[in-house]
């Protein structure tokens, strides 16, 4: 058996002047946060001739810090973006805030479930993917629906090199 290549995603903010660039490496795009981002990933993706899977980061909690659509500009975003050619919604991400309890950000993670049901009723897409939760709330966000979870910290940082003992 041979072995895979490791398919990188892309997580955090993208500009949009840096599209281009995604594409070299990126199998996912999980923070299109705006359908100016999606519109010039498409382009790029029909340049190139490739279907990029990704997901719609969803600023559910409000805070000002983060990005993303707000839940009720998320139809007509979808409307739009499930339209453009060389892209493939797959689903939705969060950002939580930084909570010392992983019980106070469920509310957060129910919610982007919610929206994601409500969508799936109303355009078709694969809406497979639920990209939320992080090293410190992963547990609830998967019992809250996470197909995805980022746990770089856990895995990469320093301090948190205790659970391997």
């Amino acid at each position: 058996m041979g072995e895979e290549a490791p398919a990188w995603h892309m997580v955090g903010h993208l500009q949009s002047r840096k599209a281009a660039d995604v594409l070299a490496w990126a199998a996912m795009v999980h923070s299109v946060d705006s359908v100016k981002l999606a519109q010039r990933l498409s382009r790029f993706c029909i340049a190139q001739g490739r279907e990029l899977p990704i997901l719609l980061e969803v600023n559910v909690s409000g805070e000002a810090s983060k990005y993303g659509f707000l839940p009720d500009e998320l139809p007509p975003a979808v409307e739009l973006i499930t339209a453009l050619p060389g892209l493939s919604l797959q689903g939705l991400m969060t950002m939580a805030p930084i909570a010392p309890d992983p019980e106070s950000v469920r509310p957060v993670f129910a919610g982007l479930r919610t929206l994601r049901d409500e969508l799936a009723r109303s355009f078709p897409a694969p809406w497979q993917h639920l990209s939320m939760g992080m090293t410190d709330d992963f547990e609830v966000a998967i019992e809250e629906g996470a197909t995805i979870v980022r746990i770089g910290r856990a895995i990469f940082a320093a301090e948190s090199h205790d659970f391997l003992a």
